[in-house]
């Protein structure tokens, strides 16, 4: 059986597909990148905004039209908030809520009788990594979050907090590894929160990962900037260990924090971005910021966007907020208008693009060990562009001659010429 994977939203969705995809192949089925050749379509669905729910119902139609005769699984957050609603959506036949995303693989063979251990089963098969080529993987480590901030919705679908065993991290790296992975990302919910579950931490967890696998290159996903154990930043030492970490701030501003019900203040930010700056040269901090929570003053965004300029950062998502069902947010006085938002985001995106050229800017000349991907662009002079990726994840470029592949290979590059899209790098 072929089976098609699709998911929207979080790193962590891609991690999980990775997950099934792998479970999958070792029951014998195929996993193909084209829907029209699947027997069964599994979408990972979203819902940390109206607009992913939105998106999440629009996906579930068109995969319904482009393949009718596929069988439709749905899981993830929107299918978990709102199971009776997807459910009754043409083409939908089981629905696998969060809570049983771990046995997803075994209930959709079960309860849809697809199951079959055809003769290939039993020969190795290659790891799926459909979702971000031969290069690297997403890991997931951890569920769940026992926080409740005010926007969010993603805790609430989750549920409680669970970590996967060091042990089972450190197998499925090394499984990774030996199909050929560079590079292994990290990822939870609430992944600073690692191990409050089963005795552990964040830090035993990567130092364990780094002490029993191989694998050249290791990054974690997005970390609440709270709760990171003692000696975190020490772990950095190691360069395998990528010098990146997107730490969510949401707000410059004390009070809109406090509305949101976040667990750090602006000064305990900034203490985490010097330590983590200190650690290692040009360490790359990237972020997400809401504009327009609701009760934002006009002097509560001025004194968000003076502390965001004065810490700088390599880059930002920027949210314009909206209204979320189920939260508490949700019901707050003093909604921002839309204009108001959309000023401020124009406003924000164009500081955001200052501090990343400025980052860029600190980063020309300097020589870095870059993952270069499969992705490629034909140039008209015999030459091949490659693209990959710098330990403190700037996308970089190199042309090469024709019939010279870089893919998959990590080799330094000197960083030269900033472009719109990319920084033009010279093997060394």
């Amino acid at each position: 059986m072929q089976i098609h994977l699709k998911t929207l939203g979080c790193r962590l969705n891609e991690a999980e597909l990775e997950t099934w995809a792998q479970a999958f192949q070792a029951r014998g089925h195929g996993i193909t990148r084209d829907i029209q050749d699947a027997q069964l379509v599994v979408l990972n669905s979203c819902a940390v905004t109206q607009d992913a729910v939105k998106k999440s119902k629009q996906l579930i139609r068109r995969i319904h039209r482009d393949n009718p005769q596929a069988n439709l699984v749905v899981s993830g957050c929107y299918a978990t908030l709102n199971e009776a609603e997807a459910a009754q959506l043409m083409g939908v036949d089981l629905i696998v809520g969060n809570q049983d995303k771990n046995q997803l693989v075994e209930k959709v063979l079960e309860e849809l009788n697809l199951d079959s251990m055809p003769a290939m089963s039993t020969e190795p098969g290659e790891i799926s990594l459909f979702s971000r080529g031969r290069q690297r993987a997403f890991v997931k480590v951890q569920d769940g979050c026992r926080y409740r901030c005010t926007f969010c919705i993603v805790t609430v679908a989750r549920g409680e907090e669970s970590s996967r065993p060091i042990q089972a991290v450190v197998d499925e790296i090394n499984a990774l590894h030996a199909q050929g992975i560079q590079e292994a990302i990290i990822t939870g919910v609430h992944l600073g929160g690692y191990g409050s579950d089963i005795n552990s931490n964040l830090v035993e967890l990567v130092s364990e990962i780094l002490n029993k696998t191989e694998i050249p290159r290791l990054r974690m996903g997005s970390l609440e900037p709270w709760e990171l154990p003692e000696g975190f930043f020490e772990l950095f030492k190691n360069p395998r260990l990528m010098p990146h970490l997107h730490l969510p701030l949401q707000s410059g501003s004390d009070s809109v924090l406090r509305r949101m019900a976040r667990r750090c203040k602006t000064a305990e930010f900034a203490e985490l971005v010097s330590k983590a700056r200190a650690a290692i040269p040009h360490f790359n901090i990237t972020t997400d910021i809401i504009v327009g929570f609701p009760g934002e003053t006009e002097e509560e965004w001025r004194e968000s966007v003076e502390y965001i300029q004065n810490l700088g950062f390599g880059h930002i998502h920027i949210f314009s907020y909206s209204p979320r069902e189920g939260t508490k947010a949700a019901g707050l006085p003093d909604q921002v208008s839309r204009e108001i938002k959309k000023q401020r985001s124009q406003q924000l995106h164009a500081l955001a693009e200052t501090m990343r050229q400025d980052f860029v800017a600190d980063n020309l000349g300097c020589l870095a060990e870059v993952l270069w991907e499969g992705q490629t662009e034909g140039l008209d002079n015999g030459m091949t562009r490659y693209f990959g990726y710098t330990p403190n994840y700037l996308r970089v470029a190199c042309n090469v001659p024709d019939g010279i592949n870089l893919e998959n290979r990590i080799l330094p590059a000197r960083l030269h010429t900033a472009q719109s899209q990319f920084i033009a790098a010279q093997l060394d």
